[in-house]
Parts: structure tokens; C-alpha cells; sequence
């Protein structure tokens, strides 16, 4: 960090101390009040000017356990240690299971040569910069079934194409990022989709159909998608990105990401792309077949046995993936070995090189998390905000979607997440509306998109830090850059909810927000040709 900035930063961390102690002292941090948005609030903050963010999750932990201990130094210790950390660990156990199998596989591939004959192969199909770019794109959009496979796979994959084409890191991020969760926002067999299903109860429909039925009001997320494609297709790069991205072609500086070493094994110089690709189609597969399994697809005694749709909606994501990745990098592990790709002892050493290597990520997780459950569970920021959603509901009418829109982006982004964001807000819309009101839908549809929005956005959100980590991009620069675009989209989306509140269609907001987007695009393009004839 700066030394410049150490003083300001340290001054912030101790006032924000300060005050929390003070607080919770005088029992002013009462569950679901205001302060229970400090903690976030406070790590974000120092994590955007500090770009440090190992310490700034740490103090945002720290001060939601003092606001919560009541003045009790044992309690402090308790939130902390075992609502905190101990709680998060438990509670995602599954993803770092996923996290470790899937930086395992990366060094076997890459050390089977498969990475290497991959990129041979690309390189001689994709000859520009925006070539590599679009094709990251569909490779996200294919992988549609769950944005955290969709954010590692198809950065490890993509990687090798965009660097030899000199595309930032920082790039590579969004476009990951803003592909993985808004596509699993509109494919109606997700792990999304799952996930909203189970909020459907009290709407007098099953979840998938309500999943469905909104999916054409999801402005956030289908606006997005037009936009990553705008911003490549037109070279359209503004903000902070735009000077990562100049960096990268004119000194070839791409922002990675500082991990550990994965020289340690020797790379197989006759590696073929059947190495790359035969690893990802099993992965797949795997996982797949394991979300529906555990959603009990094979189980007889299962209402969903052989119901796939319903299945995938009864699954846990978590336990799936965990159990598809381990059984798929066993797989492969016999395929490298058979092959000679690979001999059984380097496979072996790839599993602590694959573990070290997500050992970043599985940290930023742990602690992202801890402040999560804390401002969460023990403060109740979720319920502050719905309390203030359901408060504010009565009058506004057809502005009403514009307002779920905006509530859902600031919850989401403060706590860093979206699925107790919609998990939240959702019983309360659809206490607001009946089936048969034009709004039902474009509520649910402004719930569902925001919070992708302040997900997409917040530094302390696990499918950002997911991007960053697939990307190999220093984290707090995936963050800044991305923040300016998906701002911009949320602002299209939110003048779409209003028209959408007084029209109640659907093609007449998403058709204002592509014309604006376009039309940015040109604005911005006539911009860029100025600056550079002068």
C-alpha cells in the first residue's frame, strides 16, 4: 500500500473502531437498525482506498463483532471466532473444496501441455484482440449452469488466448463477471434459478415458473450481456479500464495476479488440445449429473425422481459441486496418467500446487463471508432494509419497480450478496402484489435483477472475488475498473423500470436501454477517434 495512504487509512481504522466500541457500549446497535450496514460499509470503503483487502474485510469483521458484542469482550471473542470465521468456514466448505479441485485441474492441464496446444489452436483460429474477448463471452454463456464453475472454468481456460493477445487481466474479470451471473440469471436451469425457486412458496406458483415469467423484465442482467458485447465490439474502453487496457498493448503489462509458482513441474512439450478439453467436458458432466443427484434426480423415494427442472431447483449447489469436481478430477487424474501426460507422481505434487494457489482466493472467501454472517445473522442488515422496502411500498405506485430496483443494488452491494438479497426482498414483493397485478412480475424481475447489480458490484461479493480469481487478476483492480460499467447499466436499467412501471411491457424498456447503449457506444466512439487525432 502507498505510504501516503497508510496514515488516512490507519485513521480511518481506528475511528471506525472507535465509534463501534462506543456504540456498543451504549447499546445503540440494535438488530436490524442502521448500524448493522456499518461493518460492510466500513471494509469496502478502505478496501477501495487502501486497494488492500485482506485488511479491510478484516476491520469490517472486526467492527461488526464489537457493534454486536453488547460491550462484552467474551461476546466480541465468540462473534468473531465462531459466528465469524468458524461459521463462514462450515458454511462454504463446499466451495473450497470446488475452489482447491479446480486449481488442481488448472495445473494438470496446464502441465499436460494441454493448455499450451489449446493456445497453439486458438491463436491460429483467433487473430484479434476482440476475437479472444467474444470468444471468453460464449465460453461463459455456455456455461450457464452455475456462475461460480462458469467464473474459474472459463478463466482458466481463457486466459493462455487473452494474454497472447495482450488483453488485461482486468478485462478478462469483467467479462467474466458480468457474463457468469447475469446468464444464470436468465437460464431457467441454473443454480440460480434453484435458489430463487425456494422463495416462491407464499405466490401461489411453483418457483420455476416464477423464475421463468420474470426472466423478460430482468433488464439488469439482459442489458449487461448487450453491454459486454457493445464494449468489445466497438473497443469502447472508458475509466480505469481503459488505462489497463492501453498498459497491456503498449507494455504488455496485464495486471496479473502474484500466486504461486506452478514452474515446480516440467510442462509435456507434446501435449494435445484433447488434454484441455477432455478435463472441462468431464468437469461438466460431472457437475451436472451431481446437481441433479443431490437434487434427487436417482433417488426413488424423491418427489423429483426423474423430474430434472424441479431437481435442479431441490439442489444445493455447494454440495454438488464439491462432489462433481472431486469425482471429475479423479477421472482425470487416471486420464493424465494412462495417457502419459503426466506420471502419477506429478499428478500427486499438483495437488498442493493447485491447493496453494487458490490459497488467495479461499482467504478473501473465508472473510467475505465471516462479514457477511455477521452483519447478516447478528445485526440483521437484510431485515433493516426489507423493513425499510416495505415502509416505503405503500404509495409509489407505478415507480415502485424503479424503487426495488435501487434497494436491492444497495442491499446486495453492502452485504455482498445476492442470494440473501432476493432471499429477503422476495416474500416481501410478493406480499405487495397479487399474481394477477401487471407489477407481480416486474417487482420480482427489479428484485432479482439488483441484486445481481450490487452483487456484480461489491468488492466483498464471492462471485467477484470468484472473477478475480479466475481471471488471475489482482482483485481491488477488477473491482475499480469494472465499478464505472456497471454503473452505467444500472442507471440504463433503472430509467427501464419506470418506463417499464407505467407501461408494464417489457420490449418497450429493453429496447429504450439497447438504444442507449448503442447510442453511448457512439458517443463514446467519436470521443476516443477525437482524442486520438489530436
Amino acid at each position: 500500500m502507498d505510504t501516503k495512504k497508510l496514515k488516512p487509512a490507519l485513521g480511518v481504522a481506528l475511528l471506525s473502531l472507535g465509534l463501534a466500541i462506543y456504540i456498543a457500549i451504549t447499546g445503540e446497535a440494535t438488530e436490524a437498525s442502521i448500524w448493522s450496514l456499518f461493518p460492510p460499509l466500513v471494509a469496502i470503503f478502505v478496501a477501495l482506498f487502501t486497494k488492500e483487502v485482506f485488511s479491510s474485510l478484516f476491520l469490517g469483521i472486526v467492527t461488526g463483532a464489537i457493534l454486536a458484542s453488547g460491550g462484552s469482550f467474551a461476546v466480541f471473542l465468540n462473534n468473531l471466532v465462531q459466528e465469524g470465521f468458524i461459521t463462514s468456514i462450515s458454511a462454504s466448505s463446499g466451495i473450497f473444496i470446488f475452489l482447491v479441485v479446480l486449481g488442481i485441474m488448472v495445473v494438470l492441464i496446464n502441465h499436460s501441455g494441454g493448455s499450451k496446444a489449446f493456445g497453439d489452436w486458438a491463436n491460429s483460429k483467433i487473430k484479434t484482440r476482440k476475437g479472444s474477448q467474444l470468444a471468453t463471452f460464449c465460453m461463459c454463456i455456455m456455461l450457464f449452469i452455475d456462475d461460480y464453475f462458469n467464473c474459474l472454468t472459463s478463466g482458466s481456460v481463457m486466459k493462455p488466448i487473452t494474454d497472447s493477445h495482450k488483453v488485461s487481466r482486468a478485462k478478462l474479470a469483467y467479462i467474466i463477471d458480468a457474463t457468469a451471473a447475469p446468464v444464470c440469471m436468465i437460464a431457467p436451469i441454473s443454480s440460480w434459478a434453484a435458489a430463487v425457486s425456494g422463495y416462491a412458496e407464499s405466490s401461489h406458483m411453483s418457483g420455476i415458473e416464477l423464475f421463468v415469467r420474470s426472466i423478460p423484465f430482468n433488464f439488469y442482467s439482459i442489458l449487461t450481456l448487450v453491454f459486454v458485447v457493445n464494449i468489445i465490439a466497438f473497443d469502447n474502453d472508458f475509466g480505469p479500464m481503459k488505462k489497463y487496457e492501453q498498459r497491456a498493448m503498449e507494455e504488455g503489462y496485464l495486471g496479473i495476479r502474484e500466486d504461486v509458482s506452478t514452474s515446480g513441474l516440467e510442462q509435456n512439450l507434446n501435449g494435445s488440445i484433447i488434454d484441455l478439453i477432455f478435463p472441462v467436458v468431464i468437469l461438466i458432466i460431472s457437475c451436472v449429473t451431481s446437481l441433479i443427484n443431490v437434487g434427487g434426480f436417482f433417488d426413488l423415494a424423491s418427489p423429483y425422481y426423474h423430474d430434472f427442472v424441479n431437481a435442479f431447483a431441490n439442489t444445493d449447489s455447494s454440495v454438488a459441486l464439491a462432489m462433481g469436481s472431486i469425482i471429475a478430477l479423479i477421472i482425470n487424474i487416471v486420464f493424465f496418467v494412462v495417457k502419459k501426460s503426466i506420471s502419477f507422481e506429478k499428478s500427486m505434487d499438483a495437488i498442493s500446487e493447485g491447493f496453494s494457489s487458490m490459497v488467495s482466493a479461499i482467504l478473501i472467501l473465508t472473510m467475505a463471508t465471516s462479514l457477511k454472517n455477521i452483519s447478516n445473522d447478528l445485526l440483521g442488515s437484510t431485515q433493516y432494509v426489507g423493513g425499510l422496502m416495505e415502509n416505503v411500498a405503500g404509495s409509489l405506485n407505478s415507480f415502485l419497480p424503479v424503487v426495488i430496483f435501487i434497494v436491492a443494488i444497495f442491499l446486495a452491494f453492502a452485504t455482498g450478496t445476492s442470494w440473501g438479497t432476493f432471499g429477503i426482498l422476495i416474500p416481501i414483493v410478493v406480499s405487495m402484489f397479487e399474481p394477477t397485478d401487471p407489477l407481480f412480475f416486474i417487482g420480482i424481475s427489479a428484485t432479482l435483477s439488483g441484486a445481481v447489480c450490487g452483487d456484480h458490484l461489491s468488492p466483498i461479493s464471492d462471485t467477484t472475488i470468484m472473477s478475480s480469481t479466475g481471471a488471475g487478476c489482482i482483485h481491488i483492480d477488477h473491482v475499480k475498473t469494472q465499478l464505472p460499467y456497471g454503473m452505467s447499466v444500472a442507471a440504463i436499467s433503472a430509467a427501464a423500470y419506470i418506463i417499464a412501471g407505467f407501461t408494464h411491457s417489457a420490449l418497450i424498456p429493453l429496447s429504450f436501454g439497447v438504444i442507449v447503449i448503442f447510442a453511448l457506444m457512439y458517443v463514446l466512439k467519436l470521443k476516443n477517434k477525437k482524442e486520438f487525432s489530436i
